[in-house]
């Protein structure tokens, strides 16, 4: 009888622990939805920024760039605001782009077609932590103020509901052992 106790314990200690982790999935963004990476129209040139702030970016996801005639710099703060297509950090034209978004931070990517970047193509996105909350500004100086908005916050209701959960369980467990 001991023995059942102390596996039905240890059974338990595992649920709980396992429980109290949590697991987040990565994703993968395509760039532009619908419309994919391109130069934007004359009437639709916050598209990419649009675009970037219906979205929650973290540590772990990846953008995914569809283009045709095109392709896709990765480059400084500066050059992004200048549209400087000299000197990228990486430079790809494959027509199929992954960039795995492996760090928090501010990432900026220009079209490295002449001209597409100051007719609006280009995007900065604000990549998170795996637990750090989004910021209302990114509040960077020197800068014309860019909307950034993080998308919709996760409610604390999840949290409740969470420890709720697990307490209840734990009584459960409790009251199975005081039985047996």
């Amino acid at each position: 009888m001991e023995h059942l106790r102390g596996f039905i314990f240890c059974i338990c200690f595992f649920i709980i622990a396992a429980m109290n982790g949590s697991v987040e999935a990565s994703k993968q963004f395509k760039v532009g939805d619908h419309i994919g990476w391109q130069q934007p129209g004359a009437n639709n040139t916050e598209v990419y920024t649009q675009w970037a702030t219906s979205k929650r970016f973290h540590v772990g996801d990846s953008l995914s760039f569809e283009y045709q005639n095109d392709s896709v710099l990765v480059v400084e703060k500066w050059d992004y605001y200048h549209c400087n297509i000299n000197k990228p950090i990486s430079s790809f034209d494959d027509g199929n782009t992954v960039i795995n978004l492996d760090r928090p931070g501010l990432f900026y990517f220009i079209s490295g077609v002449p001209d597409h970047c100051k007719k609006s193509q280009k995007l900065m996105i604000q990549v998170m932590g795996l637990h750090q909350r989004a910021e209302s500004s990114p509040g960077i100086p020197n800068t014309p103020e860019v909307g950034l908005a993080p998308g919709p916050h996760p409610s604390s209701s999840g949290i409740v509901v969470t420890v709720t959960l697990t307490s209840v369980f734990l009584a459960l467990i409790l009251t199975v052992v005081t039985m047996v």
